[in-house]
């Protein structure tokens, strides 16, 4: 199978995660460069983001929508600068130290390879920003999701380890790793038809539910599998089941007894939250978010729930230790 790296390919194109997938299996060599093509992209991207960052956004045009399509337009010129050759060199830095480190057998392991080039990534940072390393590059491990980029959370540790700051193992609360590992891969195939990081959908299923510990439960004490609090409205025809939840008035917090959807199961719950996400027109901002606080920013603004600092609850959680090391495990 042959890798496509013409600039003209989407870079929102999930497809191409796949075929490094799949490249890195029968041709190991050709797969890593593929892979630190796309490490080199995710930088780029990166970069392009600081610089828009710093010009003014209080123009007649500034809204959700021109940022949205600006961070599409953003991630496509980092793929065609890779994918060009008139990159900065990381993709060349990362296959010359890799390149002899792993053989055919091991390449098989997507998740060695992956560790190897995250840790050859942060080296580089720390390097550029004329830093030692301050904690060991294995603490940047990031787990597979069906591709083989990092995780926002893993690129954040890795700017803050550039700017000399050092990043601490976080403890994490045994229910966590467990609400983690019990709905990632539920979360990986509800990412995959709303183009959002799995991360940001355990961060908000972890919100709704408190980790799992505060699910809506049926009168007979089960889990109605209703991880995001999605009520059930006059169209909703499925089960169904009434709990106290609070609802903000004019910012101030009202006890109230609503109807919410419930589900056979976790799965079914993350697939009918994508299906609300890609049906209603509402939330079509939401569809394709690669930034944790825009994420959550643009959920609030299309009135997914009225407590004032939902916004702001959900990034701490997106961006927060305890989401990173249940991902890490």
């Amino acid at each position: 199978m042959k890798i496509q790296n013409q600039p003209n390919r989407a870079a929102f194109d999930t497809q191409g995660a796949q075929d490094v997938r799949s490249q890195f299996q029968k041709d190991p060599q050709s797969g890593l460069k593929a892979a630190a093509q796309q490490f080199e992209t995710m930088f780029l991207q990166m970069v392009l983001k600081s610089m828009r960052d710093t010009v003014p956004s209080d123009g007649l045009l500034s809204n959700d929508q021109t940022r949205f399509y600006n961070s599409l337009l953003d991630q496509q010129m980092a793929q065609n600068l890779s994918t060009s050759g008139r990159g900065v060199g990381f993709a060349q830095l990362i296959e010359r130290q890799l390149g002899g480190q792993f053989s055919a057998q091991a390449a098989s392991g997507l998740e060695q390879v992956s560790d190897a080039a995250g840790n050859a990534l942060a080296d580089m940072a720390a390097s550029l920003a004329g830093k030692s390393l301050p904690v060991p590059a294995e603490s940047l491990r990031y787990r597979q999701v069906g591709s083989a980029l990092p995780t926002s959370a893993d690129y954040a540790s890795v700017s803050r380890i550039s700017s000399g700051e050092t990043v601490q193992p976080a403890d994490i609360p045994a229910n966590a790793k467990a609400f983690v590992d019990r709905v990632w891969p539920d979360a990986v195939a509800a990412s995959r038809s709303t183009g959002i990081p799995p991360q940001f959908l355990v961060a908000h299923a972890a919100l709704e539910s408190g980790w799992g510990k505060s699910e809506i439960r049926r009168p007979d004490g089960s889990s109605s599998h209703n991880l995001f609090g999605v009520k059930a409205g006059q169209r909703w025809s499925g089960d169904s089941v009434n709990s106290r939840t609070t609802e903000y008035v004019d910012g101030a917090p009202l006890q109230t007894t609503e109807r919410f959807r419930a589900y056979g199961s976790y799965s079914e719950a993350f697939q009918d939250y994508a299906n609300l996400l890609r049906s209603s027109p509402r939330y079509s901002g939401v569809i394709g978010s690669q930034n944790g606080t825009e994420f959550a920013q643009r959920l609030q603004q299309a009135g997914y729930a009225t407590d004032p600092k939902y916004a702001e609850k959900l990034a701490r959680i997106i961006d927060g230790p305890t989401l990173r090391q249940a991902l890490i495990g």
